[in-house]
């Protein structure tokens, strides 16, 4: 099956731009030009893999019977190893963490969990020519097509590795693609002075779905800001149920009492009212969640 169009590149260039101001709008985003512009510019069917394309589904993946890429532009996940449960995730939902990342021209990101490169290419168009992107992806056959898919963008670097061991260099954003139960330490030590790291933090599953990876049963994403050398802003950005971390044991997996804390700390809820990650500092008494070394507190940075 070949992916063939039936809407000229005029008709294509439309539909991306109703997509992209779609996408901004379902986020509740009022205006964002340069995320926008990214949105209505990069050409998601790039990104989908070979046909048959497969999108998720409450109970599996369907087949789409065709790979017109005008079907890509939907606010929908289409499998990229499905086995695995790694999709190419929400539009809507990207555009909000998107927005919230606050770039800019020049900056330097760092995006773990990059699949076969889709966000990576809209955080390249939002850093423009000027700025870097590293994109690190753990399966080879997708840190492959993503280098094939992005080789045409001169600032991105693709790293077939795993996503706790990076950043190796300051960074403006990490911008985190899988579901973890604690940040890894290589994100906070090297987030840079007003940086700003974006991860699905999450409790798993007991078991996965046969064939089809194993997700967070609660999960929610976070936006932290490194306002001083120890002091961390942190702000809930909505529900995230994402494919939970291989590997990086200890580093983005707790013990069996911390995934019992964070799974009671998800129960009780409040999530959404946490305002500071204290790192390697005494937990406040008012934390919502406190872990080995790490907690996230209803306090403000202080």
């Amino acid at each position: 099956m070949s992916v063939v169009s039936t809407f000229d590149d005029r008709e294509l260039a439309t539909v991306r731009r109703a997509y992209a101001r779609q996408m901004l709008a379902v986020a509740g985003i009022d205006r964002d030009p340069a995320l926008e512009a990214a949105l209505a510019t990069v050409p998601r069917e790039r990104y989908l893999g070979p046909p048959p394309w497969r999108i998720a589904r409450f109970t599996g993946y369907a087949v789409i019977p065709e790979a017109d890429p005008v079907l890509a532009y939907q606010d929908v996940l289409f499998a990229l190893s499905p086995e695995r449960g790694v999709n190419n995730g929400s539009p809507s939902l990207h555009a909000g963490w998107l927005h919230h990342a606050g770039l800019r021209p020049g900056g330097r990101v760092v995006h773990l969990g990059a699949g076969t490169g889709y966000y990576t290419a809209l955080l390249a168009h939002l850093v423009g020519a000027s700025g870097h992107v590293v994109a690190v992806e753990s399966e080879r056959r997708l840190a492959d097509l993503a280098r094939s898919n992005l080789a045409d963008l001169a600032q991105v670097t693709v790293v077939e590795g795993d996503g706790a061991d990076w950043p190796r260099d300051k960074a403006d954003c990490i911008y985190v693609n899988f579901s973890v139960e604690r940040p890894a330490p290589a994100w906070i030590d090297h987030l840079d002075a007003g940086g700003r790291l974006i991860f699905p933090l999450g409790v798993p599953r007991p078991e996965g779905r046969p064939g089809a990876g194993r997700h967070a049963l609660h999960g929610a994403a976070l936006r932290v800001e490194r306002r001083d050398a120890d002091l961390f802003s942190a702000a809930w950005l909505g529900p995230a149920f994402f494919v939970c971390a291989e590997g990086g044991e200890g580093r983005l997996v707790g013990s069996e009492a911390e995934r019992e804390a964070l799974k009671a700390a998800f129960t009780r809820g409040g999530v959404e009212f946490v305002r500071s990650l204290r790192w390697r500092r005494s937990p406040s008494a008012r934390s919502w969640f406190t872990g080995s070394g790490w907690s996230l507190s209803y306090d403000e940075p202080g």
